[in-house]
């Protein structure tokens, strides 16, 4: 990195800082502390007729298999759909480069030729990977047709995509470019007739969904706090879809998507942690609503084959009626519970390490075990290891079992141990700590 470019980014973050604490963290905490406490989670009406339906997706970074399998399992799943046949338009959040090249350009533009119909509306916009090369505008228009910036018509839905232009760091945004998503949505609105408005954009809003108080952007929230009503959807974080605080609704609706390369969480509250099966990762989000403001958010995993969430609102211009705030959605999570029986074990893998595999928590429906805290006593109750580790909550398979490495001369075989365990789930809800008894292989 360059004289020039690490003194862009201090200022980029100089000014990122300020901003969310001045201006977007004290606004933002008075949106969240908001809402009421519902009996429960609004669910689909029998009676739901979609009459738009967009499927989007987020960091690929050159994963173009999981691109074409996410285009092809799409047009499965809706082409005969008794509902609402088809796929209406796709829509690239960004990242599906890694340093910005015209190959990864070329590469991407070729598979989505070659599985998107050409009756299928297809939208692309700029993440910060794309950013890394200077001519990153020059490829944007020699692969795609249309603006890096655009609002496009998807059956009488205003779907605004914004990439901006790369400015002091390779994510921030100009105030132009700022002022355009301003003036779109401003525009869109006022032509919504009760439509939900739609905008798509590569890092999320800050302090809004999950991973967002790392990968999020402030500059968004002042734009987006606006427009009351808009329904937004972002990536950047890779932050898993199928944790619940992956959707957000304040004076909007916020979505994360996941994605399609690689997962990240936080560990300890830092970001940058890649647990087990992180590379395990291939996730859309469904969008479909009607013409009444009624909207319907899935995501699905496509490794697994299966729905992972499922989010319904049924007017997305009514913010009193939001079910799924912060308040709400931390409401209705429970502290995870432990099976009478749970047991342990522990093993050598193939690289000599010590696995330590125990029967996972159970969490509330719809809701996820996040992480464990473990403690290892020897038999005179010496502490020979203690650790947080986050669970594979995001790989989607019959393995009921939670496992973690650590190290290869922790444990001595033949030796029996006691692990103290506690499950914590998305909202920092803690089971009670469990004793497990077992004997090192």
């Amino acid at each position: 990195m360059s004289f020039n470019e690490i003194k862009q980014w201090v200022i980029g973050a100089v000014f990122g800082v300020v901003m969310v604490l001045t201006v977007v963290l004290p606004a933002q905490l008075v949106l969240i502390m908001g809402g009421t406490v519902t009996d429960e989670f609004p669910q689909t009406p029998s009676d739901f007729v979609p009459t738009v339906r967009i499927v989007a997706f987020t960091d690929t970074h050159n994963r173009n298999d999981n691109v074409a399998l996410a285009v092809d399992t799409a047009y499965e799943l809706f082409d005969n759909d008794e509902t609402y046949a088809g796929v209406d338009a796709f829509f690239g959040l960004g990242d599906f480069s890694s340093v910005g090249g015209e190959g990864d350009y070329e590469r991407y533009a070729q598979t989505l030729n070659e599985h998107v119909r050409e009756e299928t509306i297809l939208v692309n916009i700029h993440g910060n990977h794309e950013f890394k090369d200077d001519n990153y505008k020059e490829y944007f228009a020699k692969y795609f047709d249309h603006e890096p910036d655009t609002v496009t018509d998807v059956n009488g839905f205003s779907c605004i995509a914004f990439s901006g232009t790369r400015s002091m760091t390779e994510w921030t945004f100009t105030s132009s470019s700022l002022d355009w998503l301003d003036k779109s949505i401003s525009e869109a609105q006022a032509k919504a007739d009760g439509k939900a408005v739609f905008v798509f954009q590569h890092p999320h809003a800050w302090g809004t969904v999950y991973g967002s108080t790392y990968w999020g952007d402030p500059q968004l929230n002042v734009i987006f706090n606006k427009h009351p009503g808009i329904v937004d959807f972002s990536g950047h974080s890779h932050f898993p879809m199928n944790d619940p605080r992956s959707m957000l609704q304040t004076s909007y609706t916020t979505v994360g998507c996941g994605a399609m390369a690689t997962f990240e969480t936080d560990k300890n509250l830092l970001p940058g942690h890649h647990p087990d099966g992180y590379d395990k990762a291939a996730q859309i989000c469904v969008i479909e609503a009607d013409n009444d403001g009624s909207v319907r958010i899935r995501a699905y995993d496509l490794l697994s084959g299966s729905y992972i969430n499922d989010y319904y609102i049924d007017n997305v211009n009514d913010s009193k009626t939001y079910a799924y705030t912060y308040k709400n959605l931390k409401a209705h999570d429970e502290a995870p519970v432990f099976a009478e029986g749970t047991s342990a074990t522990a093993y050598k893998n193939e690289g000599g390490e010590w696995v330590i595999s125990f029967d996972e928590a159970k969490a509330a429906d719809g809701y996820i075990v996040h992480n464990y805290d473990i403690t290892i006593k020897d038999e005179n109750g010496k502490k020979v290891f203690s650790d947080k580790f986050v669970d594979d909550y995001f790989v989607i398979d019959d393995d009921d079992t939670a496992d973690f490495r650590i190290g290869t001369d922790t444990l001595e075989s033949g030796k029996t141990y006691t692990l103290s365990v506690k499950a914590q789930s998305a909202y920092k809800k803690n089971s009670k700590t469990i004793n497990l008894e077992f004997t090192a292989q």
